[in-house]
């Protein structure tokens, strides 16, 4: 087990990953304005959680067909240049959604139409992205940046929901789309000052027929890798849904508006700022880690399903979001560090499927669950699969470390056999 570089911030000592991470920071705050903003423009267009569901499963099906595929690509090409030809598409596609909407020109379908064009962004982004820093900062301070990376997204969400509560309150969902346009500016500008000899970039890998399959295969064959994509997979598919659960506790339990979505998104955000600190600062990878770290989280997506009262909410939602990023950027960073350099791509496009590619499958349920049962339910769904998945990541993590002992003996008889063995004669 590997602990954290000291110093919570000593990857930004790294000029190139200060710039992309100021970069980012600017840009992740519009990207959860959009998010925001999305949800309640299908909410006030079909008044229903399930289609809300099929919304956010539609953005984040490419996710699952395409990512294993955009690995490979990571893993052969300038991952910079891929970046920004993404986050241009990224800009236009918000800006057209945002025209039509303060147009009033926008329908369900061209929001489906255009969620969908993202998700394909997102599709290539998120594996590209995650490997990407392993060139930015090296090994020795990766986990560090995974985990600031996981303090500005969440930071990003605790400014960004409120933000585009008030935006939608006072002047209209359609702006927040287009401030989310205005905001890749800065990352494509911080994509371009970046040295291109000072990133620590591996060997590509040559085009070759099989490379998905060689990728599979390869986490197949590391238990060490399989458990905590499958824990992401299963925690993914049912947790994480709470652009589905959060408008509907906002709009039914809880009595709230977009106000109260906003500021309950961005009380996740402040908590997951804190929890990423934590794990910068405190927490070792692995998946005895892992586990426990899923356990808490399954309990306080359990808290937050039973608060009586807005106030309520929103303090369980401080520690919801505390227990995520600090699941998720240990779930990260056991599988950078854990995986092969010329690997890596794909293993963290596996991640991708697994963490937001899931959703397609779960997104659909969970609006399901909470439109026709309660939103209370579906929280309490992923409450009880973060649960079972903390189960299994544990006794996967016994047995590993029983195996290893094992292992351990079995070296230490045969190496003492061999002292006892008489000199041969001369």
């Amino acid at each position: 087990m590997k602990r954290l570089t000291a110093g919570s911030f000593a990857s930004l000592s790294v000029a190139n990953y200060r710039l992309y991470f100021a970069g980012q920071a600017v840009s992740l705050i519009g990207t959860w304005m959009q998010t925001v903003a999305q949800a309640w423009l299908v909410l006030e267009l079909s008044h229903s959680g399930t289609v809300l569901g099929i919304m956010v499963a539609v953005q984040l099906l490419p996710v699952l067909l395409l990512s294993p595929y955009a690995g490979v690509i990571a893993d052969r090409i300038d991952k910079r240049r891929l970046l920004v030809a993404n986050n241009i598409c990224s800009g236009v596609l918000a800006l057209v959604l945002g025209l039509l909407t303060v147009t009033g020109a926008v329908t369900l379908w061209m929001v489906f139409v255009l969620a969908a064009a993202l998700g394909v962004g997102r599709a290539f982004t998120a594996p590209v992205s995650q490997s990407f820093v392993s060139e930015l900062v090296g090994l020795d301070l990766l986990q560090n940046a995974v985990s600031l990376n996981n303090v500005m997204l969440n930071a990003a969400r605790a400014v960004g929901p409120a933000l585009a509560g008030v935006m939608i309150a006072s002047v209209g969902v359609g702006v927040c789309f287009l401030v989310n346009a205005a905001s890749f500016i800065a990352v494509l500008v911080a994509l371009s000052a970046i040295d291109p000899a000072s990133l620590q970039a591996s060997e590509p890998v040559v085009r070759a027929r099989g490379q998905v399959r060689e990728g599979v295969r390869y986490v197949r064959a590391n238990p060490g890798l399989l458990a905590p994509l499958l824990m992401m997979a299963l925690v993914g598919t049912l947790a994480y849904e709470f652009q589905i659960s959060l408008p509907l506790m906002a709009t039914g339990p809880l009595g709230g508006g977009a106000g109260a979505y906003g500021f309950m998104t961005a009380a996740m955000g402040v908590g997951a700022v804190i929890g990423g600190l934590v794990v910068n600062s405190h927490l070792r990878v692995g998946l005895r880690t892992l586990s426990v770290l899923c356990l808490v989280f399954g309990t306080t997506i359990a808290g937050a399903a039973v608060a009586p009262s807005l106030p309520t909410e929103l303090a369980v939602l401080l520690l919801v979001g505390a227990a995520s990023t600090a699941f998720m950027s240990t779930s990260a960073s056991t599988l950078q560090l854990r995986a092969d350099p010329q690997f890596r791509g794909r293993v963290m496009a596996l991640w991708s499927v697994a963490f937001m590619g899931s959703t397609p499958v779960g997104g659909p349920v969970i609006g399901a669950v909470c439109e026709y049962v309660s939103p209370r339910a579906g929280l309490m769904v992923g409450a009880v699969a973060c649960v079972v998945c903390a189960g299994l990541g544990w006794l996967t993590a016994t047995r590993l470390r029983a195996g290893r002992q094992r292992a351990g003996r079995a070296t230490v008889g045969i190496l003492g056999a061999g002292r006892l063995r008489p000199e041969p004669e001369a």
